[in-house]
């Protein structure tokens, strides 16, 4: 006997696991812009995720709940990052991240080179620029003014039109030396 309250739960599941489905691993690569480690990413969103579902009724009469997982898996992430300082330093230390199967070698570019801006300049790039937000809303999310964010884009994409400049002088530089 199928009763509403079991095709109820089951209409929820299937609406949850579509919109796991659909997001889940843009979320990921948004958190490993702003961590620099994949498994900090990872298990960041998936607690993002699972902290979702014991709410999904709220989030989801509330609108689209992609901003709010957005929201707390950033703010795990950070959590993560107060509560581990000298092993992320040490992580910071050892070196671009091994590339994986799933991203692109631009994409591991991109995150080494994100990971040598500061933590604010880092958040503005990726909640503009990766995440699609407008200013308004970046900068509502990380509790500051537009024009706070503005200055913060702004000097993030000069510090990352360094580090990146330095990558491909790198590269260049390895290339002619395989070279000869």
């Amino acid at each position: 006997m199928t009763t509403t309250s079991g095709a109820t739960d089951a209409a929820r599941r299937a609406e949850f696991d579509a919109f796991y489905l659909a997001g889940s691993q843009r979320m990921t690569g948004v958190i490993y812009a702003l961590t620099g480690n994949l498994a900090d990413a990872e298990d960041a969103v998936q607690e993002a995720y699972s902290r979702a579902w014991g709410r999904w009724a709220a989030l989801t009469a509330a609108g689209d709940p992609t901003g709010w997982v957005r929201v707390v898996a950033r703010r795990i992430a950070v959590g993560n990052w107060r509560r581990a300082r000298n092993r992320m330093r040490a992580h910071f230390r050892h070196g671009e991240p091994a590339p994986t199967p799933a991203i692109s070698p631009d994409h591991v570019a991109l995150v080494a080179a994100l990971r040598k801006l500061s933590a604010g300049r880092r958040e503005a790039i990726v909640l503009f620029h990766l995440c699609d937000l407008t200013g308004a809303e970046a900068a509502a999310e990380l509790g500051i003014s537009e024009g706070a964010l503005r200055t913060r884009l702004t000097r993030a994409r000069e510090d990352l039109q360094h580090h990146l400049g330095e990558s491909a002088r790198v590269d260049s530089t390895r290339k002619e030396t395989a070279r000869t």
